[in-house]
Formats: structure tokens, sequence, C-alpha cells
């Protein structure tokens, strides 16, 4: 792959992906990050990664979603280590809608939450959900069905929707 063809991929495939990690992930700022990072690894990889049989795009979501678990666990470590002694910064407040719905996706298990943004979001088939993760067809199938079905019930919810302020 050219730096030409590379740019036209990184120009077309950049947004998606950064909507699609941040759907995973809930944190903007970080899905830019770490699809970023993907790039850059993609970069040095793209004699093989973006010439083989494998689809670039999705090997790009798949080192970035890995990339933001590895800094996901290190950052709550960290939280747990200085949070009594420092606050957090106030943020611009999401509407309603958005904080209920990034809450849902997040109480839901992460293999159904990855199932329901691939397919909905990266408008991936179950087939190429099923290739991406290396998961059975039909596990994939039940995932989806029971990740709506969570998804439905905590969107439905009587309870308040956790804010901002009580996820940090």
């Amino acid at each position: 792959m050219t730096e030409d063809e590379f740019d036209l991929f990184y120009t077309a495939a950049y947004p998606r992906l950064v909507g699609q990690l941040y759907a995973l992930t809930g944190d903007h700022a970080e899905a830019q990050d770490v699809v970023q990072e993907a790039f850059v690894r993609a970069w040095d990889r793209r004699s093989s990664v973006l010439t083989g049989e494998q689809a670039p795009e999705a090997w790009i979501r798949t080192v970035a979603h890995r990339l933001a678990m590895s800094r996901g666990r290190r950052t709550r470590r960290w939280w747990e280590l200085v949070r009594d002694g420092h606050t957090a910064q106030a943020a611009p407040e999401p509407s309603p809608d958005h904080v209920a719905l990034v809450c849902a996706l997040r109480r839901l298990p992460e293999a159904q939450r990855t199932a329901i943004v691939l397919h909905h979001l990266c408008d991936l088939s179950v087939e190429q959900i099923a290739a991406e993760t290396g998961t059975a067809l039909g596990t994939v199938k039940a995932r989806l069905s029971r990740g709506r079905s969570a998804l439905a019930a905590h969107l439905a919810s009587e309870e308040p929707h956790p804010t901002e302020e009580t996820r940090v």
C-alpha cells in the first residue's frame, strides 16, 4: 500500500473507527487516541496488514479496542492509587439521552457490548463479527439477542441513570 493509498484509507476510516471505539469505551478522547495509535501500528506493518487477506479496518479496530481495554485497566489501577487526594474536573454535561445510552452500554457484559457496537454502529454482519472476534456464529447471535434485550431493559428501566459525576 502506497503512502497516498494509506492516506485515503486513513481519511475514510478514521472518523468511523473513532465513533465505534467511542461507543465501546464511552470516552471520545480515549477513542481518538487508541485509533490513532492503531493506525501508527498499521503503518509500521502496512505491507502485511493492509495488503493481506484480513480486512485492514477490522485489524485496526481490534488493535484499538485492545489498546483501550489495556489503558482502561491501567487507568483504573492508577485511579485507585490516587483518588483519595484528588477530585475530578468538571466536563461539559452530555445530553440525558447520551448519558443513558452510554450507561446502558457500559452495563452490558463486554462481549455483548462488543457484538452490539460492531453490528449496529459498525454495520458488520453476524458472519463478519464472528470472524473478527474469533467467536462461533451462534455465539454472536446469542450475544446480540441477549445484548439487545438487556440494553432495552436498561433504557426502559424506571431507575435513574448515573450521571457523569457518579461514574468517575
